[in-house]
C-alpha cells in the first residue's frame, strides 16, 4: 500500500500542475486581449477616431479660410491696485480683437464706458489676483466679459495684452 499511496501522490502534483499552468494562460491570455482593447480604444479616443463629420454630414473642408483679424488699441491705463500697506500700481496696454473695420467703428463711441468699466474692475484687484498664467487668463477673461456687456450688440473677439506691469 505504500506503494501506491507514493503513486498517487507523486501523480497528484502532476495533475495540479498541468491545472495552475492552464489558468495561467488563460489568465494571461484574457489579460493581454483586455490590455489590447483598452491601448486601442485609447488611441482611437486620442487620435481623433478618423474623419470627423460636420453636423450637416459633410466632410470638413481640408483648408479653412482664416479671416484677417482687426485690433483697436486702447490707451495705456494705470491704476493702484488694492492693497494693504504699501501702494501697488498696475500699467496695461490692452488690444482689442474684433472681426472687421465695421465694429471698430461700432466701439469707439463706447470707449469711455469700456475705460470705466476696465478702471472699476482693476482697481480691486489684489496683487495675488495677478500672479500667474490663471491669474492673467482670468483677468483677460472678465475683461472680455465686461466689453462685450459694455458695447452689446458690437461684440469683441478678443482682448490682448500689449504690457503688463505690476510695481
Amino acid at each position: 500500500m505504500t506503494a501506491d499511496a507514493d503513486a498517487a501522490e507523486a501523480g497528484a502534483p502532476e495533475e495540479g500542475a498541468g491545472r495552475s499552468k492552464k489558468k495561467l494562460l488563460i489568465f494571461g491570455g484574457a489579460g493581454l486581449v483586455l490590455l489590447a482593447a483598452v491601448g486601442g480604444g485609447a488611441y482611437y479616443f486620442l487620435m481623433g477616431g478618423g474623419e470627423s463629420v460636420a453636423p450637416d454630414g459633410t466632410a470638413p473642408d481640408a483648408a479653412v479660410e482664416q479671416r484677417p483679424a482687426v485690433f483697436f488699441d486702447l490707451p495705456e491705463m494705470t491704476v493702484n491696485l488694492s492693497s494693504e500697506g504699501r501702494a501697488t500700481y498696475l500699467r496695461v496696454r490692452i488690444s482689442l480683437e474684433v472681426s472687421d473695420r465695421e465694429m471698430v467703428q461700432k466701439i469707439e463711441p463706447y470707449l469711455p464706458r469700456i475705460l470705466d468699466a476696465f478702471q472699476v474692475y482693476l482697481r480691486e484687484l489684489r496683487p495675488a489676483d495677478l500672479e500667474g498664467s490663471s491669474g492673467l487668463f482670468r483677468l483677460k477673461e472678465e475683461l472680455l466679459r465686461r466689453i462685450n456687456t459694455a458695447v452689446y450688440p458690437a461684440r469683441v473677439e478678443g482682448v490682448l495684452f500689449k504690457e503688463i506691469l505690476v510695481q
